[in-house]
């Protein structure tokens, strides 16, 4: 089934413009959601505004949109007021400056829409696409719709064009408010990491290969429920708060992946200085003892 577009727009720069339609990258649909129900009959539940000054019940259109500049005190705006707050909705996409991709940190994506070419832009389209896989840029731009101005990025992929949603720079928090007790790495500990990223490296990003499994095991849950049947919840395993050795964590890691007996050097050449062992021979008298002894007791 074709996707269905959600808004179109128009791709700008320069004296170019580009008709587009945008599409959701995400399914809500794949997702499991939960609805209020009243314990006692099993109805749905609905939200109510309750006043926390005098605990009354208040109507939809009898409330108001306020700002708290301070603590417990606002400023209030009415919906003309608001209005007139936003942004007018043009829908172009107007591209600002083009850069390139490893210069821009995912730590600023958020939301991912799919870009679609509308009637007559299939060309230029395809253009874009190129030119930006060629060169290795991105274009950064900006796009106002639903009364917002939003920065996007958009980017090639698979021969067309995603748009990725970023993060406005006081929308980030800087790292360094994250706080982090500074560690020296020894080079024999890098070099065991560097052996333990190499055995589970690969070339390319197959999400197809990841499942969800709380979202598998919900979903079985469900499915019981809905069967009638009983379940059974097991407590989760209890794990972590231990403090354990990185040396030792490194070799034991290693040590789990068959790998890792093939690069390890085998018995016979770490005992290739010493003498070689024969086998010990049985004397010939004392196994036709055995065999006898072992057919009486048959």
């Amino acid at each position: 089934m074709s996707a269905r577009p959600i808004a179109t727009g128009i791709v700008s720069f320069g004296l170019v413009s580009i008709p587009v339609k945008l599409y959701a990258a995400s399914d809500a649909s794949a997702g499991i959601s939960f609805n209020m129900l009243h314990g006692k009959d099993g109805a749905r539940l609905k939200q109510q505004y309750i006043c926390t000054k005098d605990g009354e019940i208040v109507p939809r259109d009898q409330t108001v949109k306020g700002y708290e500049f301070s603590k417990d005190r606002y400023v209030t705006f009415t919906a003309e007021e608001l209005k007139a707050l936003e942004e007018q909705s043009t829908q172009s996409i107007e591209v600002v400056e083009f850069v390139p991709i490893a210069k821009v940190d995912p730590v600023y994506f958020d939301k991912t829409y799919y870009v679609g070419p509308d009637k007559g832009g299939a060309k230029a389209y395809a253009l874009l696409s190129k030119v930006m896989l060629e060169t290795g840029r991105v274009a950064l731009a900006r796009y106002a719709a639903r009364g917002k101005q939003y920065l996007v990025m958009l980017r090639p992929l698979e021969g067309g064009i995603v748009m990725q949603q970023l993060y406005y720079a006081d929308e980030v928090r800087a790292f360094s408010e994250v706080p982090v007790e500074a560690a020296e790495v020894s080079p024999k500990e890098l070099d065991l990491a560097k052996l333990l990223v190499d055995q589970r490296a690969t070339d390319a990003f197959k999400p197809e290969t990841y499942d969800d499994d709380v979202k598998k095991r919900v979903l079985g849950l469900i499915q019981k429920k809905v069967d009638g049947q009983e379940i059974s919840l097991a407590p989760p395993e209890a794990g972590g708060g231990q403090i354990i050795d990185l040396m030792e964590a490194l070799k034991a890691s290693l040590a789990k992946k068959p790998e890792a007996a093939a690069t390890a050097p085998s018995k016979a050449a770490a005992s290739a200085d010493e003498p070689a062992r024969k086998p010990a021979k049985r004397a010939p008298a004392r196994v036709a003892q055995m065999r006898t002894e072992s057919g009486r007791k048959a």
